[in-house]
């Protein structure tokens, strides 16, 4: 089984922190050219300076705000006609969830502004690479969701509902780019030892009263392998996505979340 992306241009997206960016170094790591988008120009720097260069590849970065309608596929569209030469091989959707809640509190703006931030980023990121990878005879797109595109999470009612219909529209794609050799798969992260999670974690204390501590004994008790996930882990599925050994896997879900799902 082949695992190398050498000559793989990917493009990954929420890549300074977190899971987005243990994908880009584990993918540089492989020997793809890695091209970073996320809007904090300092930390994409730090992160492209960070990045393996053993297969003698370039290294790119574009600053984009997903927060901001339509900047990811304007800033992709300039850094496309600047590079005529080139096109997108991978295709990673990644960016930060939506704040915690129940769904019934939530105002309409906020449905909205995480519908944006997600599902049409990603569509318009997607409209974007597409062209390249036909020409190109194929491509992956892996979309970074969440366990709650299975089962919903308590607490987490905007996201609940922004990463089902992620969920559902990268199941259509791959069943329309199945033809083109372009597969469409997601990754299910369950509680990942990130910024985000201690965020998760933060508002839950301070919602219960509880410290902390017991808080995250309680979320760990959760979970079959009793240990959140490193970001690491979740970036070798991503790897494998993105690699020929994943020709033939198409238009599934793969939670990484250490059996805390609970159903097939």
């Amino acid at each position: 089984m082949n695992w190398n992306l050498s000559n793989k241009t990917a493009l990954v997206c929420g890549s300074t922190s977190g899971i987005g960016k243990a994908i880009a170094q584990a993918f540089a790591t492989s020997g793809a050219s890695v091209i970073l988008m996320a809007r904090n120009e300092e930390k994409l720097r730090e992160t492209l300076d960070a990045l393996p260069t053993g297969s003698g590849q370039i290294h790119q970065m574009i600053k984009a705000d997903f927060s901001q309608p339509q900047a990811p596929k304007k800033a992709l569209d300039q850094w496309l006609q600047s590079n005529p030469n080139e096109h997108i091989d991978i295709l990673v959707n990644n960016t930060g969830g939506p704040p915690p809640g129940p769904a019934h509190l939530a105002k309409v703006e906020e449905y909205l502004n995480a519908f944006n931030t997600h599902l049409i980023n990603n569509h318009e990121l997607v409209q974007c690479c597409l062209p390249g990878m036909k020409a190109n005879g194929g491509g992956r797109i892996i979309n970074v969701i969440s366990t709650s595109v299975k089962i919903p999470l308590n607490g987490l009612g905007v996201s609940n509902t922004v990463r089902g219909a992620v969920g559902n529209w990268a199941k259509t794609l791959a069943n329309e780019l199945g033809a083109f050799n372009i597969t469409v798969n997601n990754i299910l992260p369950g509680a990942t030892a990130t910024d985000r999670l201690k965020g998760i974690i933060d508002k839950k204390s301070e919602k219960s009263g509880e410290s902390k501590e017991i808080v995250t004994e309680k979320m760990l008790s959760e979970i079959p392998m009793k240990r959140f996930a490193e970001p690491e882990e979740v970036a070798a599925a991503a790897g494998f996505l993105a690699s020929e050994a994943a020709s033939y896997i198409n238009g599934i879900n793969i939670p990484v979340d250490g059996g805390r799902t609970g159903n097939l």
